[in-house]
């Protein structure tokens, strides 16, 4: 089988041929059908976020189940499944409590290797690692069956790949980590993959007032599409002035960081209303500090929290947002802006890099 591999940081994904172990008790092989082309990826290749080389890259997928290893019950052969970036050991404290993204019941194995401490690709005879120990930018993926989440089989392979990371994020930030209230006012700084469908998220939740924030003008008319009711581009405007003359003067009841740069952070919590709630969803660079003034949080109540994967509880939240997708209650068609061959993969990066697309999708053969 065929994977992408990154094995030097600013470098280009290789396309590599290897050999694969077959699954072990616990794991599953699934035939990739359709992956996304995503920033968290592009933080590892441009060498934001140190990881272990070689890696193969990828986490937002779904694919066909072809095999499945000893002790594996929940998935079976000729399921249509979606990866899941987190582990779901299923008794840790967080697992139990219904927070499974935040699952800490593996925290003593690798990160990027099976929960053996192995590898199931070796390149030259030594381990190839796969991102979030699924690494699903290639044919073929052996990983640990728990995540894996079985959806309905209508769902098109697309619209199944993007739900397993920018969908689920965006929506989730909004509606099960903010829990925004109809008839607020939202921003969302930062409309990409992540930051439309926190837009999405935000008109599903039936906020009346929805405000993206970008620099490009291109996104943001993406934006209107997806339930943008105002926009606004950055580069020409000042954020929080313009937020407060849309919002009456009080500043906006939610806001959402869909970038995770100092500078958002910090920008999404002067644009709140008092008593109101920030949301840091991009995950920023691993030494970036934001500046936060004290005495404001104090005497307006301003409430800053993070999210991490929308705190989504996949194993059930998938199969809501597939519902979703197929009542037509999200736009998941024209989230999709460009598809790519598995030989385009790198051009894919380079056009997600300069802001030309929405989310593309690699669809595999």
């Amino acid at each position: 089988m065929r994977a992408a591999v990154l094995t030097e940081v600013n470098k280009p994904l290789e396309l590599l041929d290897f050999e694969q172990e077959g699954p072990k008790e616990g794991e599953a092989r699934v035939k990739v059908k359709a992956a996304g082309v995503c920033m968290s990826d592009w933080h590892i290749m441009i060498g934001d976020w140190p990881a272990p080389l070689p890696m193969i890259l990828g986490h937002e997928a779904a694919g066909e189940v072809v095999e499945v290893g000893p002790g594996v019950k929940h998935v079976k052969k000729g399921d249509h499944v979606i990866f899941s970036f987190r582990p779901n050991c299923g008794y840790c404290r967080y697992c139990a409590s219904g927070s499974s993204v935040l699952c800490i019941g593996h925290n003593d194995k690798p990160r990027h290797m099976m929960h053996d401490g192995t590898t199931r690709i070796k390149l030259n005879g030594e381990p190839v690692y796969q991102m979030a120990r699924i690494g699903t930018f290639a044919e073929m993926v052996v990983c640990p069956a728990e995540q894996l989440v079985s959806v309905r089989k209508d769902l098109p392979w697309t619209h199944a790949a993007i739900i397993g990371c920018s969908v689920a994020t965006g929506v989730g930030a909004v509606t099960r980590h903010a829990k925004v209230d109809a008839g607020s006012s939202v921003v969302v700084v930062g409309v990409g993959g992540v930051g439309l469908n926190a837009v999405q998220g935000a008109r599903l939740a039936g906020a009346k007032t929805i405000i993206a924030v970008d620099l490009l003008d291109n996104k943001l008319q993406m934006a209107t599409k997806f339930g943008a009711t105002h926009i606004i581009n950055g580069s020409r405007e000042n954020v929080v002035k313009r937020v407060r003359e849309i919002t009456g003067g009080l500043g906006a009841d939610y806001s959402f960081d869909a970038i995770g740069t100092a500078p958002t952070t910090e920008q999404i919590i002067d644009v709140l209303a008092p008593a109101g709630h920030a949301t840091i969803v991009g995950i920023p660079h691993v030494d970036a500090k934001a500046q936060v003034s004290p005495f404001q949080m104090v005497y307006t109540e301003k409430k800053v929290s993070g999210t991490y994967y929308g705190s989504i509880r996949p194993t059930i939240d998938f199969g809501i947002l597939a519902d979703l997708s197929l009542e037509g209650k999200l736009d998941l068609d024209s989230l999709i802006s460009r598809t790519y061959k598995f030989e385009e993969i790198n051009e894919g990066f380079q056009l997600m890099a300069k802001g030309q697309v929405a989310r593309g999708v690699i669809e595999f053969n």
